[in-house]
């Protein structure tokens, strides 16, 4: 039976329900960033070359980008229950092969089934977060969510190299196993169930159309930069065309039967734009999270370990930030954050366009935090503003559909400062360009980019209103005493 809404919607704690599917997140994304500093030990114990075990992270993003399409249609035909046992079994099982293989390829396939798993619990934290938490309280709750997902993946990197400094890799699974062992039981005595499933089919041509199209958009993706251009093009190019097929597809079941994933979610201006804006955000992040590390580590000599523990602060800001931010969304709207938030993201990208080989340490720590708050001021209320435009019975599908353009943007993020780097500094080379200096040119003009992409995340602020309504709430909110302050309505585009 679905559980009482009523008060959790009402109350100012944070539902139970979402406190336990926060809990089981941090946990699979801790997973997701805990094998960053483990490629040069799989490289000697595995007899694998670094592209070969790079594999254990694109294989990883692949399966995200091609499982959360399906999401959408996934989370509306099962209970909350037995999503958050499916994700938890599929991701225990990963962890579990991964921990014992004596293999490479056992090892990539555990870390596949892992994706899987992982791919599954942040929609539903997302889904179930919008359908049991009221419009007038769900700044603060999701500010809490912020705070937790936010710790997770910063810790990830430093506990990975604390642990590689005592033992083999395979203690990064171990060790994880009985944590998400004691999660999920823990979970499955409290969790109760929020929503009745609903009937439907599912249509095998978009899943493989999806899988296709985004698992082969991000693949294509992540080889630029490795050699030759033209496999990549080849590779972008099909996965467009799957994901043109896709798209087709879910327009006509849309008429004509049951989408996968659910378009219509478009047509929610406020949604839209809080895609763009999150979009293109993740993109430039995720290139100066790649720049950052390469820069320390290349060019300032630094161990993976000490880059950890340098990055690692950012991300602690950012998580302990969120609640406040949460706080201050539910009293005064989002404008008041997310416009300043995308401002102070150009400033911080700005701020790394100037880096030297001898710019002081404390300067790259600052540049880090304020790059993580301004994320936390913006990521949050967007978040809210954009899955609370549109019906309950569609969060799911929103859900869904911000999490695959996260992972194409990381990927279309990486490619691209990865590219502008490598062209830049193989040209300063070829014209006499000692290497360091070249390679620290590459690494400044790529954040030139990112700080460029920044300025589209400004312009899709100022775009987006203060507040959302529901169309579940209200009809017709376009009569507002404050236009800026409200979503037209989307109830007689979006309805079943």
């Amino acid at each position: 039976m679905p559980a009482d809404l009523s008060a959790p919607a009402g109350g100012r704690r944070t539902p139970i329900v979402i406190r336990l599917l926060v809990l089981a997140t941090c946990v699979v994304i801790l997973n997701e960033t805990i094998m960053i500093n483990a490629i040069p030990r799989l490289m000697v114990d595995l007899h694998v070359t670094e592209r070969t075990a790079q594999w254990v992270s694109t294989a990883f993003m692949l399966t995200m980008a091609a499982i959360i399409p399906v999401t959408g249609w996934f989370l509306q035909r099962v209970t909350t229950r037995r999503a958050y046992t499916i994700a938890m079994t599929v991701f225990l099982a990963g962890t579990a092969l991964a921990a014992v293989s004596p293999s490479f390829p056992l090892l990539l396939a555990g870390r596949i089934v892992q994706a899987g798993g992982t791919a599954v619990m942040m929609p539903l934290l997302m889904t179930t977060l919008m359908t049991v938490v009221g419009e007038h309280d769900r700044g603060r709750v999701m500010g809490n969510v912020t705070l937790a997902i936010s710790v997770a993946p910063a810790m990830g990197p430093v506990i990975s190299g604390l642990v590689l400094q005592i033992a083999s890799w395979r203690w990064l699974f171990a060790l994880m196993l009985p944590i998400a062992g004691a999660v999920t039981i823990f979970g499955l005595r409290r969790l109760d169930n929020i929503d009745e499933p609903q009937d439907g089919d599912i249509d095998w041509a978009s899943v493989v159309f999806a899988a296709l199209g985004f698992g082969g958009l991000v693949y294509g993706l992540s080889r630029f930069g490795s050699g030759s251009v033209v496999e990549p093009v080849v590779i972008v190019v099909a996965g467009l065309l799957a994901i043109t097929a896709f798209v087709l597809r879910q327009l006509y079941l849309q008429r004509h039967g049951t989408p996968l994933l659910d378009l219509r979610i478009l047509l929610a201006g406020t949604y839209t734009k809080a895609l763009v804006l999150m979009s293109v955000a993740f993109m430039a992040m995720l290139g100066s999270m790649i720049l950052l590390p390469l820069y320390l580590q290349n060019l300032r000599l630094l161990s993976p370990l000490q880059t950890g523990l340098l990055v690692m602060p950012g991300g602690l800001a950012m998580g302990v930030l969120g609640p406040t931010i949460g706080r201050i969304y539910d009293r005064f709207g989002g404008r008041l954050l997310v416009i300043p938030g995308t401002i102070a993201i150009t400033v911080a990208l700005a701020g790394f366009t100037q880096i030297t080989l001898h710019t002081p340490y404390w300067q790259l720590l600052a540049l880090h935090i304020l790059l993580s708050l301004a994320l936390a001021a913006a990521f949050t209320p967007v978040f809210t503003l954009g899955l609370g435009a549109l019906p309950s019975h569609l969060y799911s599908h929103g859900s869904s559909m911000l999490g695959t353009l996260q992972q194409v943007a990381a990927a279309f993020g990486t490619a691209l400062v990865v590219t502008i780097m490598s062209a830049r500094s193989t040209t300063l080379i070829n014209h006499g360009t000692d290497p360091l200096t070249a390679h620290l040119d590459g690494m400044r003009l790529a954040f030139v980019v990112s700080a460029v992409l920044s300025v589209i995340v400004i312009v899709m602020a100022v775009l987006l209103p203060n507040r959302s309504t529901s169309p579940d709430e209200s009809e017709v909110v376009a009569t507002s005493a404050d236009p800026v302050d409200a979503e037209p309505s989307v109830a007689a585009l979006v309805a079943d």
